[in-house]
């Protein structure tokens, strides 16, 4: 393994305190930053998520993502955590926390809000790192892409209808320019960059050219992962400081919903025999979340300084170490998945 993907873990600790530490030492710089936005979507964090999906994109190969069909398990086992489960946990953990456990530390109205922010980080799922968190598992790049695709599509007429029944609100508008811009900066033009990069590469060099172009940018990409750590500790590097408690509150039930969706989803792919370049990005996108979409609506509904803006951002905080850490697993028990039968085999050749 090269020497930036061998100790990721410790490389992103040290962005995350980079970050913060950055963010209160020039605080002016990383507003101006974060006003680079368009549709609630920072363009900084646009362009560094960017360089780290685009090398995922090179290896994919469109003449076997008509494969995926063949093999349908991993699709369904994700679209059932994603549409089935995780919203409705999130939802009860949200009310166990902040209307039992919590009740003395926090006033009826904040905790309603924070509930509101655990509900749409669990009622959207992630779009744009999950290809990092693939790519990290050694996934199958077609099947990601083609789960990534299909959890979109079903966003586009779920999102408001799950997130009005379990708000218990009647007015849910999902921003459209943020779900669009999100997906197309984050999907559609790095794919069509990775496409026509990997047109060219291979009428020069064939698949070994692929291969080491790709591995060419291994480096770059996981610099994009970091620097992303940065900007977004940096962005809420007051915040950290100023709530550290609200912070810790909000984090526990996040926690333990996304270690618990992951224990469940990768239970439930060892019984359904997946391969594990299928099972390790299933279960991966299921537990991650669509931080801006989050976010956006929670602003919209509640307020910048609200409860639930405070709880989405506090999802976009611990996403990252929270991830790798269940990237670590899902590498560390790869032969759990060595006796998968059908579904075992790949989609691509590139995984």
């Amino acid at each position: 393994m090269p020497f930036f993907e061998r100790y990721l873990s410790v490389w992103v600790g040290l962005a995350i305190i980079a970050g913060v530490g950055l963010g209160l030492a020039v605080p002016p710089l990383f507003q101006a930053v974060a006003a680079f936005e368009y549709a609630h979507v920072n363009l900084a964090v646009a362009v560094f998520i960017w360089v780290m999906v685009y090398p995922m994109m090179i290896q994919i190969d469109f003449t076997a993502i008509k494969k995926v069909g063949q093999n349908p398990r991993g699709l369904l086992l994700t679209l059932v955590v994603n549409w089935l489960i995780k919203p409705f946990t999130m939802a009860a953990l949200g009310w166990l926390f902040f209307k039992v456990l919590f009740a003395g530390w926090v006033d009826p109205q904040t905790a309603t809000e924070y509930i509101a922010g655990m509900i749409l980080l669990g009622v959207a799922p992630c779009t744009a790192m999950v290809f990092v968190w693939s790519h990290l598992t050694k996934g199958d790049a077609n099947y990601t892409l083609v789960q990534v695709s299909v959890n979109d599509i079903i966003m586009v007429f779920a999102f408001a209808p799950i997130a009005a029944l379990l708000l218990g609100v009647s007015d849910i508008t999902v921003p459209w320019d943020t779900l669009l811009l999100s997906v197309v900066l984050y999907v559609v033009l790095p794919l069509i960059a990775g496409f026509l990069t990997r047109q060219l590469l291979v009428a020069k060099g064939g698949e070994a050219k692929v291969e080491s172009f790709v591995h060419t940018l291994k480096p770059i990409s996981v610099m994009g992962l970091l620097a992303t750590v940065v900007l977004l500790f940096g962005f809420q590097a007051e915040t950290i400081i100023a709530k550290p408690l609200a912070i810790v509150l909000i984090a526990i039930p996040l926690l333990i919903q996304t270690y618990g969706i992951f224990v469940i989803a990768y239970w439930a792919a060892r019984r359904l025999r997946l391969k594990h370049n299928v099972a390790g990005p299933a279960c991966l996108i299921g537990t991650s979340n669509f931080f801006e979409l989050a976010v956006a609506v929670a602003i919209s509904l509640f307020g910048l300084h609200s409860g639930a803006a405070l709880a989405t951002v506090v999802g976009v905080l611990v996403e990252v170490p929270v991830m790798l850490s269940l990237v670590a697993i899902v590498n560390r028990t790869s032969h759990w998945f060595d006796e998968g039968e059908d579904e075992s085999e790949q989609v691509t050749v590139n995984s």
